[in-house]
């Protein structure tokens, strides 16, 4: 018997399944993009909110960052042979498998930051010479009637 192997994806696919992408991971995407007929990399590092479908061929993973103080999230097949590699750049201990609260959390952090700033108005200045001697005011004594 000859063993025969077929190619279905460009993706190594248990390369991507061992990678165990979990929620509360920071992670470095890099996304291929097509531009006038060139091909660049776009990285993406963000917070994993969410896995969905974990290993199965159609699995995703939503990754969320903050862009000029904008959320901005993107969710990617894990399988996509669009994105060119994962690096997962930290893990963090999380109680909850959907991180779906973090979108609420930052609103209510920038809220109190706005309520913290103090807006001050622009005083204006008193210009005083501090070269020029104080002037000699004579003073006559008043009559009293």
């Amino acid at each position: 018997m000859t063993d025969i192997s077929y190619t279905i994806s460009p993706v190594n696919i248990s390369a991507r399944a061992k990678l165990d992408i979990r929620s509360g991971d920071t992670v470095k995407v890099s996304q291929k993009i097509k531009e006038k007929g060139k091909t660049r990399l776009q990285m993406f590092e963000g917070l994993v909110l969410a896995v969905k479908h974990g290993k199965e061929a159609g699995s995703t993973f939503t990754v969320r960052r903050v862009a000029s103080g904008v959320g901005v999230e993107k969710i990617f097949p894990l399988y996509s042979p669009m994105i060119d590699k994962i690096e997962i750049t930290k893990r963090s201990k999380v109680r909850r498998s959907k991180l779906y609260h973090i979108r609420k959390k930052a609103a209510k952090d920038i809220k109190r930051q706005m309520r913290n700033v103090q807006f001050i108005a622009p005083e204006e200045e008193i210009v005083e010479d501090v070269t020029a001697e104080p002037a000699l005011v004579e003073t006559t004594p008043t009559s009293e009637k």
